[in-house]
């Protein structure tokens, strides 16, 4: 008997002449045609086509703050000719176009990007030795740089909002931190009370990334699922 009902109607594939497109919002379809793509491992949920996979190596420099940071990110470079799809625990994929421009990642929140796009680790500054402290058990201060032109995918655990940091003083916990971008200053805060009060039993806000400069900040409505040295 046939099948009936709307269902291989409402989701069919999206079409699109672009490297990454929605295919809705918690799925990234990437068109191989355009060449390599640097991909969070086993985040592949599918593709058609001929699409090979290979882990990528970080380089040394890299591999090392990752290693010491516990901040990098895992990588897979996949090639070849057809469709993928992507995605990360059921988050919400957003996607941005670089030229020849900047953005600055949480390493928790890298879903894909275009391979002519180079990456680095990067540490968010702070001053004293509270500062240090803090940055030690806060997490969140080494983030991945992503810089030249090409499509960057991100997710985000839930719909975010875009700060502009010009407009007011803007703080963000750097577990809801999603991106900054080029622009945009960063330096760690610790909130009053500071350490004292963490030992206390602590409010869970003691430390925040404080943003200035021009640009947007994404912020996640979630402390999400948590990397970095307080592991």
């Amino acid at each position: 008997m046939p099948i009936h009902g709307s269902l291989f109607t409402d989701f069919q594939e999206v079409a699109s002449n672009q490297q990454f497109q929605l295919q809705n919002k918690k799925l990234l379809k990437v068109q191989m045609n355009f060449g390599p793509v640097q991909c969070l491992e086993g985040s592949m949920v599918a593709y058609q086509g001929d699409v090979h996979f290979k882990k990528k190596s970080q380089g040394v420099g890299r591999m090392l703050k990752g290693a010491v940071t516990g901040e990098g990110v895992s990588l897979m470079e996949a090639t070849g000719q057809g469709e993928l799809f992507l995605a990360s625990r059921a988050q919400e994929v957003q996607v941005l176009y670089l030229e020849n421009d900047m953005v600055t990642i949480n390493g928790s929140s890298v879903l894909a990007f275009s391979s002519s796009i180079q990456w680095d680790i990067q540490r968010v500054q702070g001053k004293g030795a509270k500062a240090l402290i803090g940055g030690a058990m806060a997490g969140g201060l080494f983030n991945v740089v992503l810089k030249g032109t090409g499509y960057v995918a991100v997710t985000s655990d839930g719909v975010p909002v875009a700060l502009d940091v010009a407009s007011a003083p803007t703080f963000g916990d750097p577990q809801a931190v999603v991106l900054w971008t080029s622009g945009v200053t960063t330096s760690l805060r610790t909130d009053a009370g500071g350490l004292g009060t963490m030992l206390r039993g602590g409010t869970g806000e003691t430390f925040q990334v404080a943003f200035g400069g021009q640009g947007y900040v994404l912020i996640q409505p979630s402390e999400g699922v948590y990397y970095g040295a307080a592991q």
